[in-house]
């Protein structure tokens, strides 16, 4: 932890040093930092080995920074996992559980991240999806939810980034779908405009989808911010690879389908409650997928379909690494890439077939194992990798440090700043994660939350009841092991061996003792 007074000291040396001349002023400022979240994105990327993937951007970003390989995002869904790293809070401590949750409505006075740094002296931005979609939180940013000017119409304000496509019938279509859902509630998802195809390959310009245009807007700000003299924190949030897989035909065009391998494990796993799963729903209300079962039903999708859907996903994750590739050129152009702090992350992971299953929502690591992936002035090992586990509640810590600024005592993460320096340091005993299973997805009705602990070779899960109005938990309902090691994808639910009892024991012991006791330091 950084002290204020050497925060402070810092800073005063800094502008002892710049003078007036802006050359050196810009060699020795305190670091811009560049936050960039890519919505549903799993470690299908080059650096985390993925042969399929084309992502020439990010893997020169690995190249020149840290790769974590095993990243954990603390509950797989959007609100929940975006409430918990940008306040340094785990779900259980923001009272965030599930997609409708409205962190700031539950803690009015959170500090979050861009409002700490912008405190310390930062200015604050915000483009795309930082935070849950249409929950863009203007109170955390001196420059709130800008977005390019030709998707600022007013009755566009409460829609999301990923609902626009390109083909001007579909455009059509989703209006009238919307004024007749409005009708029967005008309180909806999107405002209403989440209704189309799950996928569009238009033989567009980048710019022509919301994600091209919003790195565009970025440039131009980024233009602007580097003319300021305060230090910049610029949150980019992209919207693919989130469904619809609507991207610029040539990224379509960058994989064939059969060349893409299909899951390879496209079963629930064996043992496993039928709770643990989540039904899908993300998915069914794309058209065409509106007969699609629950993952533990019957149903399976076809062959031909699910290389589709997967070809639509590498392509989306194409497309935004071109985006970010052509960002960061711009940076350099500017002459501010070098004084910057880039970091760049998945907010959970993706079951592409994976379980019988599209989506997240689930505690399997399909969907909590995430990249994380940053590259920071004067960095040392620079194209490291470190296997040790972290946590994306780790960020906001790991940031204050890289900036010289005080780490906030309530953070519920550890800075991973010495994994840098040292790859193979011992780390974290274990990280933990969470998932709240309402009974309208579920497969039997019921509520339930799931506590999920990772330890470098087991996966283990305890099922509660959960009384959603109080946040507390019920008994006991059931519990998941899963050997990491020897069985990667999690084909098969051990925790009823008899020979594995005392290690059930023992795990369970560890996640009721929580993230304090699995610090890097608490052995000590």
């Amino acid at each position: 932890m950084i002290h204020p007074s050497t925060a402070l000291g810092s800073l005063l040396l800094f502008c002892l040093l710049t003078g007036s001349s802006e050359s050196p002023k810009k060699e020795l400022a305190r670091p811009n930092i560049l936050f960039v979240s890519i919505d549903d994105l799993r470690p299908n990327v080059g650096a985390y080995g993925d042969s399929i993937a084309i992502t020439p951007h990010i893997d020169q970003l690995a190249a020149e920074g840290m790769t974590f390989m095993q990243t954990f995002c603390q509950a797989a869904v959007c609100a929940p996992s975006r409430a918990s790293l940008m306040t340094g809070l785990r779900p259980d401590s923001t009272r965030v559980w599930h997609l409708g949750d409205k962190f700031r409505v539950i803690n009015p006075d959170a500090v979050t991240m861009p409002q700490y740094f912008s405190r310390h002296g930062y200015h604050t931005v915000n483009i795309g999806k930082i935070f849950h979609n249409y929950m863009p939180d203007s109170l955390s940013w001196d420059e709130p939810d800008l977005r390019p000017a030709r998707y600022l119409r007013e009755d566009w304000l409460n829609r999301d980034g990923e609902t626009f496509y390109i083909s001007e019938e579909v455009n059509e279509s989703q209006a009238r779908k919307r004024d007749s859902l409005l009708k029967l509630n005008p309180i909806r998802y999107a405002d209403g405009w989440n209704t189309g195809p799950a996928w569009e390959a238009a033989d567009v310009h980048d710019t022509m989808y919301y994600d091209g245009a919003q790195t565009t807007l970025a440039k131009q700000t980024l233009s602007r911010l580097a003319k300021m003299d305060e230090p910049f924190f610029m949150g980019l949030g992209y919207f693919r690879p989130h469904l619809p897989f609507a991207v610029p035909k040539k990224y379509w065009d960058m994989y064939d389908p059969l060349d893409i391998p299909l899951p390879p494990n496209p079963n629930l796993p064996e043992n496993a409650p039928l709770y643990s799963m989540n039904s899908m729903y993300e998915l069914r209300h794309y058209d065409g997928f509106h007969h699609i079962g629950h993952p533990t039903s019957d149903y399976r999708m076809g062959e031909d379909t699910v290389r589709l859907l997967r070809q639509g996903y590498y392509a989306s994750v194409s497309y935004v690494d071109a985006l970010l590739g052509d960002l960061i050129a711009h940076m350099k152009t500017l002459g501010i890439y070098e004084n910057t702090i880039i970091i760049v992350w998945g907010d959970h992971g993706w079951k592409l077939g994976d379980h019988n299953s599209w989506g997240k929502m689930t505690n399997y690591n399909i969907d909590l194992k995430v990249p994380m992936i940053i590259r920071y002035p004067n960095q040392e090992n620079r194209g490291a990798q470190t296997y040790a586990m972290t946590e994306l509640v780790d960020m906001f810590p790991s940031l204050c440090e890289l900036a010289n600024i005080e780490i906030p005592d309530y953070m519920q993460g550890s800075s991973f700043v010495p994994l840098c320096k040292n790859p193979d340091l011992p780390w974290k005993q274990a990280v933990f994660s969470q998932f709240h299973r309402r009974p309208n997805v579920s497969a039997d009705g019921q509520r339930y939350m799931g506590y999920s602990l990772n330890t470098p070779q087991y996966h283990y899960i305890e099922w509660y009841g959960w009384d959603h109005r109080s946040g507390t938990r019920g008994e006991l309902k059931g519990i998941e092991l899963y050997n990491t090691k020897n069985d990667p994808y999690e084909t098969v639910n051990v925790a009823h061996v008899e020979e594995l009892q005392e290690l059930c024991k023992a795990l369970s012991t560890q996640l009721a003792d929580g993230w304090r006791k699995a610090l890097p330091d608490a052995g000590e």
